[in-house]
């Protein structure tokens, strides 16, 4: 592929993915808060980690090496983060219960899941560009994986009737999130070293 031709359909897929993003994450932070859900909440806050990765990576997209790879760093520590956060909203809601409405939890999840599956086809013809790409595409990845456990742990709650399922796989997202994170810091610093 031609690479004067490559980077505009670059370019488009990422401001498709931030607006994605960028919607998705005022969506689920209000469901999120109405519905006293943490598991929205969390995915709200990944949400708007993403779109800020995607804005991230439009501004990286036609500078050099070294400054992608520092701008993968900075998507890394952002997942981190995002990733500690919603441990730490776990371990409140343990505190502080409230059983969540299943119905909210499971209806956003099906919507992020879906808006997440379209980023992630439309990013998965560019991870293997650079070090820019692949972190984002790693990113929606893993949102996908998010949002499954989200549809998940909405059904659980109203089949049980229980908070503990909402907090479950809030925690268990904050797991994946940080495990990425310190992938994506360790092969960006990498990168910066090359």
């Amino acid at each position: 592929m031609d690479c004067c031709n490559i980077e505009p359909r670059i370019k488009w897929v990422l401001y498709v993915a931030f607006f994605i993003n960028a919607g998705m994450f005022f969506t689920e932070l209000a469901s999120g808060i109405v519905a006293h859900s943490n598991v929205l909440i969390a995915d709200s806050l990944d949400m708007f980690g993403d779109a800020f990765v995607y804005g991230l990576s439009l501004f990286v997209l036609s500078k050099n090496h070294k400054t992608q790879a520092r701008a993968s760093l900075i998507k890394g520590v952002i997942m981190l983060t995002v990733g500690l956060y919603v441990l730490w909203q776990s371990f409140y809601r343990v505190f502080y219960p409230v059983v969540p409405s299943a119905q909210t939890i499971t209806l956003i999840g099906i919507l992020a899941l879906v808006a997440n599956v379209v980023c992630f086809f439309l990013l998965t013809r560019y991870r293997d560009k650079n070090i820019n790409m692949k972190s984002a595409w790693i990113c929606s990845r893993n949102d996908v994986y998010g949002n499954i456990s989200v549809i998940g742990a909405g059904i659980l709650v109203g089949y049980f009737n229980s908070m503990w399922p909402d907090i479950i796989v809030g925690m268990g997202m904050a797991g994946l999130v940080l495990y990425f994170s310190v992938k994506i810091i360790k092969e960006s610093k990498q990168h910066i070293k090359l």
